[in-house]
């Protein structure tokens, strides 16, 4: 800021002062905080998942459908799915933001990811609901 003569009058307010109105840091908070808790989440469930798996290596469709439609297995690979697109998602967000400096080109990768992440979630969803109920 600078006044009639040009001389910046700047170092008389605060570091608030000059701070405000600059944007809020809430929405960043809730987005790292997200993302932290999903990477959290990922890790048990993506041992169990990968530990399951080898477990169910050589098994019969049959073993493994009943598997997956167990109450218990079901949800936990509900939660994997919903966890890691939420991931993926936050993920890419957070690189477009960084990295993509066109806000055209940024806003249609943050939409398409987030589209395309959010129809993945719940044709995953969907795949595990009918082993859940058929199975």
């Amino acid at each position: 800021m600078t006044n009639a003569k040009g001389l910046k009058i700047d170092i008389m307010r605060s570091y608030l002062g000059r701070a405000r109105g600059l944007g809020s840091a809430n929405a960043g908070f809730h987005h790292w905080w997200v993302q932290r808790l999903t990477s959290l989440a990922l890790i048990p469930l993506t041992l169990w998942f990968v530990f399951s798996l080898v477990h169910l290596t050589g098994a019969p469709y049959a073993t493994v459908r009943a598997w997956a439609g167990s109450t218990v297995n079901a949800t936990l690979l509900l939660a994997l799915i919903a966890a890691t697109f939420e991931h993926m998602h936050l993920g890419v967000q957070t690189v477009a933001e960084d990295y993509i400096h066109s806000d055209a080109v940024r806003l249609t990768l943050i939409l398409a990811v987030k589209g395309a992440s959010a129809l993945l979630a719940l044709a995953g969803a969907i795949a595990v609901l009918k082993l859940a109920i058929a199975g």
